[in-house]
């Protein structure tokens, strides 16, 4: 039951490439250059979002990187595309995979802290001992700190690819239920499993943005 359950997730086998993969970019077949060129209501919509992202990443980041807010701004549209793209039937969920979240956030981390002890040394020392932390425990906080630093990456893509699993078994769980109950519970399966998809929806969103924001903030604390 169990390894049927999770089969939804695996990739398929290819002799030169698994095809599965290439659902990660699928969000450029969907977005064609007129979206971009004529001016139309679900296309303002989307540049209202992307310009309100655009000022909070600019807030988190302050004026000295301020052109980084586009990367963060690229980083939550891949993520968000790639986890609605996992709700439609027959489509892989690449970001249900540690495959996929950790290559996303390992770099970045590692990006950030090279910068930060190269450029910044002084600052990232500064870092490991927070304010006010007295004399006896600062050899206890700079070990604290060390570690929730290097569990950085780990975090941020167990957390987004966890999230896309645990929905996804869910609606797998119940859709298999289906041929097992009464007709006379069918409707009410039914409207739980739209409830369950609009959940599943919000916390698409929600993951994509947990995932930009954090990734700025760590961007925020090497300069």
């Amino acid at each position: 039951m169990m390894a049927n359950l999770f089969s939804s997730f695996d990739p398929s086998t290819s002799l030169y490439f698994p095809i599965n993969w290439t659902s990660t970019i699928l969000c450029m077949m969907f977005i064609p250059f007129s979206f971009w060129l004529i001016p139309t209501r679900s296309s303002s919509f989307w540049k209202k979002i992307l310009m309100t992202l655009h000022k909070e990443f600019k807030t988190l980041l302050g004026p000295k990187i301020m052109g980084s807010t586009f990367i963060f701004i690229s980083l939550f549209s891949l993520i968000l595309y790639n986890n609605f793209l996992g709700l439609f039937p027959y489509i892989f969920t690449s970001t249900s995979h540690l495959a996929m979240t950790l290559t996303l956030a390992l770099p970045l981390w590692l990006s950030f802290m090279i910068y930060g002890w190269i450029n910044n040394t002084v600052h990232m020392l500064a870092h490991l001992v927070p304010q006010g932390t007295p004399p006896l425990l600062m050899p206890f906080m700079v070990c604290i700190e060390t570690i929730s630093n290097i569990i950085r990456p780990g975090t941020l893509a167990v957390r987004l690819a966890a999230n896309m699993i645990a929905g996804h078994l869910l609606m797998t769980l119940l859709g298999n239920t289906g041929p097992s109950i009464p007709s006379s519970m069918l409707f009410l399966l039914l409207i739980t499993q739209i409830l369950l998809l609009i959940l599943e929806s919000a916390v698409a969103i929600i993951q994509s943005y947990v995932f930009a924001v954090l990734s700025s903030l760590y961007s925020s604390e090497v300069i």
